[in-house]
């Protein structure tokens, strides 16, 4: 029987990976939904190390359907998401420049989280989405951008709504219209904190955007600031959130791991680098074909769309030992969670370190998280590129 990728079906929701194992064994470069699909690893990141495959087919989409001078059509072209070269180098050149030392962000971490998880502590059920994993990575963005709280208060929901440019296909009329709006009011409300940056520097994420300079002297405009702000947001909230709910679900099915966890703490960075493999929160990613080639064996036409699955390749048996395993001492070498190439993600150090902040703090807790077996578990159905539970109700101690 022929395999159909079908990704809106609610079976592939709640569990994507024995469709992404019968279309890897069996069709690996599939066509469906006008695109093609790859689910091998080394397809999957042949695709991303080529920069041949344009990834600034999302903006075009939203191109279409505003008025040219539009915003949110400069935020397409402006943004690292969604560039290719030369644009891309020069952007990425800058942004490095202020995107360094993550790994001293750690007390900005553990302080948000102590203070999401005194309260989830002090009550017998804990929703880990709601009260811990979403909210920590705004928190934690807001504290290294050093936002005014009258804008802090915002971001989540401008977020929310922003998120829709990655998936423009999901976009109808009036959400185009809306984020249109969100991303003016988002960039306005960043204009004054950008220009008394710019006048009073401090260490914070946008001092230092306003500060980067290339030898040339180049540097990022006001509104390229804001740009590179917005999409710190959009791609690294609902990933985060997902990684870290992902990984509490992995350890929760896996009691061993998770009581190998506990007795070695140390294993906390190898723990966030499988669940990021095992269950994947940025699960696919689209390029577009700038060329005839082949992939596969297949033909590949110039203007056609390649999804990439990553969630798939995270999962090849050719790259990975028995890959449906939950393994926290495996060798995650070579997972493409986070991309690969050009467009590798820039905010994944931060998301990992978030991840094993939290994985720390519930390990020292005296009392075990079990899951709550009267709550079944929902995926949430708004995106289709990102895997990720709406709620995750836990309990803690034994049942």
């Amino acid at each position: 029987m022929r395999v159909r990728f079908n990704p809106f079906d609610a079976g592939f929701r709640r569990d994507p990976y024995p469709l992404y194992h019968r279309l890897r064994d069996a069709d690996p470069v599939h066509r469906a939904l006008g695109m093609w699909v790859l689910t091998r690893h080394a397809h999957v990141r042949e695709v991303l190390r080529d920069r041949e495959f344009s990834a600034g087919l999302i903006p075009t989409q939203v191109e279409r359907r505003v008025d040219a001078g539009a915003r949110i059509v400069r935020l397409g072209r402006a943004s690292l998401v969604f560039t290719d070269n030369p644009e891309h180098a020069r952007l990425r050149g800058l942004v490095n420049r202020a995107f360094t030392g993550v790994a001293d962000l750690r007390p900005v971490v553990e302080r948000a989280t102590d203070d999401l998880m005194a309260d989830a502590f002090a009550r017998d059920v804990v929703d880990v989405v709601a009260d811990l994993a979403d909210p920590l990575p705004v928190a934690v963005l807001c504290a290294w951008m050093a936002l005014p709280a009258d804008v802090a208060g915002r971001v989540a929901a401008w977020t929310h709504d922003i998120r829709f440019l990655l998936e423009p296909g999901l976009m109808k009329d009036d959400d185009v219209a809306r984020v249109t709006q969100v991303v003016d009011d988002f960039v306005l409300a960043l204009a004054d904190v950008i220009t008394q940056r710019r006048a009073r520097p401090g260490d914070d994420l946008i001092s230092r955007l306003g500060a980067a300079r290339t030898g040339g002297g180049d540097r990022l405009t006001d509104e390229e600031v804001a740009f590179v702000v917005i999409m710190s947001f959009v791609a690294g909230h609902e990933t985060t959130t997902s990684l870290i709910g992902n990984a509490l679900l992995a350890l929760l099915r896996h009691p061993g791991q998770a009581a190998l966890l506990r007795a070695r703490p140390q294993l906390v960075a190898s723990a966030v680098r499988e669940a990021l493999r095992y269950d994947s929160p940025l699960q696919m990613t689209k390029r577009l074909a700038t060329r005839d080639g082949e992939i596969g064996g297949r033909a590949i036409r110039a203007g056609e769309v390649i999804l990439l699955c990553l969630g798939a390749a995270n999962r090849d048996p050719a790259v990975f030992a028995a890959p449906d395993a939950f393994d926290i001492t495996r060798d995650t070498t070579g997972h493409v969670a986070f991309g690969d190439g050009l467009h590798g993600c820039l905010g994944g150090q931060l998301a990992q370190l978030q991840a094993q902040v939290v994985l720390e703090g519930l390990a020292r807790h005296p009392r075990p998280l079990r899951l709550r077996s009267d709550e079944p578990l929902v995926w949430q159905d708004h995106s289709q590129i990102v895997r990720g539970l709406t709620r995750l109700p836990v309990a803690w101690g034994s049942a």
